[in-house]
């Protein structure tokens, strides 16, 4: 899937990597004595916030699934683009899910995850 981004074409990719950046930004963390631990679920908590269209957690797919862009852009960026009047976030929602739904390393997560 691919997006266009301060007039750059950015690629987004779903797949083991994706989740692990997932994981690191909207996983589960606790903090025991202390220390803190990430225990993922990063998928458990996003899906179902996408399908009950969320926008905050629709930028975190976003950001999260362009890490392999030479220039990935930041976090900002991509909530500009879903600010910007041309933007159809309606498609978006769904042309994400649809991606997830698709990829190898999260369509048994999304299949199984209802909102």
């Amino acid at each position: 899937m691919q997006i266009k981004v301060n007039s750059k074409d950015v690629n987004l990719n779903f797949g083991v990597r994706f989740i692990r950046e997932l994981d690191r930004k909207i996983g589960m963390t606790l903090d025991i004595k202390g220390v803190e631990q990430n225990f993922g679920m990063a998928l458990t908590k996003a899906v179902p916030a996408l399908r009950s269209y969320d926008v905050a957690v629709l930028a975190d797919l976003l950001y999260c699934a362009a890490w392999d862009n030479r220039e990935r852009p930041s976090q900002s960026d991509i909530d500009a683009y879903l600010d910007d009047k041309k933007t159809n976030i309606d498609k978006l929602f769904d042309d994400v899910t649809k991606e997830l739904k698709s990829s190898n390393a999260a369509r048994t997560a999304t299949k199984n995850l209802k909102a």
